[in-house]
């Protein structure tokens, strides 16, 4: 299993919400370039980023930052937030992203996923956010009736290679991730790379995500535990690799 350090962008700082809140915010730094060559520094292998202005907004907000984290970190990133048509989506794949996420767009504009795909392939990640079980959009402001396992099926069909799938009850709360709901998204989408978002803080999350047993569970995403100091990235990584 792959750990991916996590960088959520909110008016050009680095922080982290709790469960998605926006009106629950803590800032964790100024430079998102220096964090990022900091996790590279700290043996990151990849690393997942965030535009939360752009997820709220509909639109990207951070394109020039972006492109300094790419530049920092020097490894694989994928970008997400606000990418919900081809000219956003382009730039950020032009920016340098490995992949880049849809998100909302993936159940609003079915269309544009597919249109993606046929450009895009490989490099194209779908993000399915989701509590109780329901998908989520816009910024997670907006749940769907739509269950997470449809449109993980949905999107596995259209040809989409990666799915991060987030339990936004469990984001950002350090409680550990939901271990029957990945399962449930794995089982949904076998021909995906899934990666694991929400909860996972300690080397037992990753262990217990590994326990699962399932074989294209192949990454999981960490923030606010390592910003806040109680586990480093190496331990994670040690834990990932068995």
């Amino acid at each position: 299993m792959i750990i991916l350090p996590a960088i959520d962008l909110k008016g050009g700082k680095c922080v982290r919400l709790r469960q998605g809140r926006e009106d629950d915010v803590t800032v964790y730094g100024d430079d998102p370039a220096a964090q990022a060559a900091d996790w590279q520094s700290q043996g990151g292998k990849e690393l997942h980023v965030v535009d939360l202005d752009g997820a709220f907004a509909g639109t990207p907000k951070h394109a020039e930052v972006i492109g300094e984290i790419i530049k920092a970190f020097g490894g694989p990133v994928e970008v997400g937030g606000g990418i919900r048509n081809l000219e956003a989506l382009a730039a950020v794949l032009d920016a340098g992203a490995a992949r880049a996420i849809i998100g909302s767009a993936a159940l609003d504009d079915p269309e544009f996923l597919t249109k993606a795909i046929e450009i895009y392939g490989d490099r194209i990640a779908v993000g399915i956010d989701a509590r109780d079980g329901f998908v989520q959009t816009k910024g997670w402001v907006e749940t769907s009736k739509t269950p997470a396992v449809e449109l993980a099926r949905a999107v596995a069909a259209m040809g989409v290679k990666t799915i991060i799938y987030t339990d936004t009850a469990t984001d950002g709360m350090l409680g550990g991730p939901n271990l029957a709901q990945m399962a449930a998204i794995c089982d949904a989408a076998p021909t995906c790379d899934i990666t694991a978002s929400g909860g996972v803080s300690s080397p037992q999350d990753v262990k217990n995500l590994i326990a699962l047993g399932k074989p294209n569970l192949r990454a999981a995403i960490v923030g606010k535990a390592l910003y806040d100091g109680r586990v480093t990235l190496s331990e994670m990584n040690a834990a990932a690799e068995g």
